[in-house]
């Protein structure tokens, strides 16, 4: 293993995020609002490790192989969460260190979840910060690293491919780092658009800057304990609309730009998605009609939640945990299918639940007609068994992840006015393996995850990380012959 490369590269990232936290410190500047010292304390830890690591371990040997790529992804997730951590923790926002990186690791891998009582009260910097994490790790932050940082190797793309979401990862183009500039522009235009439309609604720039990330990143953060309850119809619709768009395979839109509709158009999990979400919501709004009483505001309500969940987003316009149980079941469902590869969003990605369902059936028919010889198609094209064996693997592996988090955190102490229920327990698990924020009970839309104790929000903040980064690289992190000399 490289192991010089690995840790060179993990002081670029803490170098890169030393820069980062400099647009908070700027609003703690304007607000003048006491964020100034923790911020550039940290700025100063930050850039001051990513120098000496940088230093010591320059290195000509620049050649990255899967296992380095899989483990500089955990290490520099972890790395930026703690320290992304440290000024909720000295500016006193959020006192205990266990809460400060719950909180910072829900934001960057864009789970939403909260272990704030009194968001409010926060000020501008740190909720700036918090909710910028969002914007960061929605795209990833080692494909910004690699978009504004010479190319490193030809091997990139197994940093790459550790962190983008979804069974395979292709480039848009030849050069990895054009790919990762092209997948940036993209996501920067849309944020920008977004942007400029909550704006034009009315939305103050501060809150529609907070809104934006959590939006770009779907992540969830927002600046209200009502979340978008709220802001006008207007605004909400906005957001859901660009809940929905973030959840579609960046691919796609690289396809719109280069004037290839059609080729977008024809995308078979592109198609699968849209009709999720719009039969999701057709069911909901039909369930919650008598208990809304308004068919235009069951219609939004429903769209909102479900292009929320549907996204991982995790605003939230009502407190759905109070809606009959269809509707709830139904979006419980869509925690775990999530949204397409290629997106911002969590969950076990479109393409996997199609490909899984596509092989089931092939395996009934199989039954029937021992002889037959059917092959599996997916966008277009024949799929090879290599990757239907590993998006089989990966079911696997999330399921029994899923499985030992809930068993964990079901050990979780009854607290003095909480009972920690099943139904509690299990959204928990889901609502933060799927990077997706609220969940049911007491971590509904209108709680908080404040109750757990710190042992439960680590294993919690674990299972973020598990489901951003799609297990692989935490396992390989973990396993204890990753860092056996060899």
């Amino acid at each position: 293993m490289n192991r010089k490369m690995v840790y060179f590269l993990i002081g670029r990232i803490l170098l890169l995020e030393s820069a980062l936290l400099l647009l908070p410190l700027g609003v703690s500047l304007y607000y003048r609002d006491g964020g100034l010292v923790p911020l550039l304390i940290t700025i100063g830890l930050s850039a001051g490790l990513g120098l000496l690591l940088s230093r010591i371990f320059r290195t000509d040997n620049q050649v990255i192989y899967a296992k380095e790529g899989f483990l500089i992804t955990a290490l520099a997730w972890l790395i930026v969460s703690a320290l992304g951590a440290l000024p909720f923790v000295i500016s006193g926002e959020i006192p205990n260190y266990i809460d400060a990186f719950f909180e910072t690791v829900s934001g960057f891998t864009t789970t939403g979840a909260s272990i704030l009582t009194d968001v409010e009260s926060m000020s501008r910097s740190m909720l700036f910060w918090r909710s910028f994490t969002h914007w960061i790790g929605g795209m990833g932050v080692l494909v910004l690293m690699v978009a504004v940082m010479p190319n490193l190797s030809g091997r990139t793309i197994h940093v790459l491919r550790a962190e983008m979401p979804g069974p395979t990862m292709g480039k848009l183009s030849p050069k990895l780092r054009d790919t990762a500039k092209i997948l940036y522009l993209l996501y920067i235009a849309m944020t920008a658009l977004e942007l400029v439309l909550l704006l034009a609604g009315g939305m103050p720039l501060f809150d529609s800057a907070i809104h934006t990330f959590g939006t770009a990143g779907t992540g969830g953060f927002s600046l209200k304990a009502t979340s978008l309850a709220s802001y006008s119809p207007y605004l909400q619709w906005v957001v859901a609309t660009f809940m929905m768009l973030f959840g579609i395979n960046f691919n796609l839109y690289f396809l719109l730009v280069m004037r290839r509709a059609r080729s977008a158009l024809r995308s078979e999990e592109l198609w699968t998605y849209l009709i999720l979400i719009f039969t999701a919501t057709a069911l909901i709004c039909w369930n919650i009609l008598p208990q809304v009483g308004h068919f235009g505001e069951a219609v939004r309500a429903a769209f909102f939640q479900v292009t929320s969940i549907s996204s991982t987003t995790g605003f939230a316009t009502a407190d759905f945990d109070q809606w009959p149980t269809l509707s709830r079941m139904i979006l419980i469902f869509l925690m775990f299918v999530g949204a397409c590869a290629g997106s911002t969003a969590g969950g076990l990605k479109v393409s996997r639940v199609v490909l899984l369902y596509k092989t089931t059936r092939r395996e009934l028919r199989h039954m029937l007609h021992p002889r037959a010889v059917t092959s599996i198609r997916f966008e277009g094209k024949p799929v090879d068994s290599t990757t239907l064996i590993s998006v089989g693997t990966y079911f696997a592996l999330y399921v029994g992840l899923f499985a030992l988090f809930w068993f964990i955190v079901s050990f979780q102490p009854s607290s003095e006015g909480f009972h920690f229920d099943g139904v509690t327990n299990f959204s928990a698990v889901a609502a933060c393996y799927n990077n997706i924020g609220p969940g049911l009970n007491l971590v509904g839309p209108t709680a908080s995850y404040a109750a757990y104790n710190g042992f439960s929000k680590l294993v919690l903040s674990l299972a973020m990380l598990f489901g951003r980064l799609e297990i692989y690289p935490m396992l390989i992190f973990l396993s204890p012959s990753t860092w056996l000399k060899q």
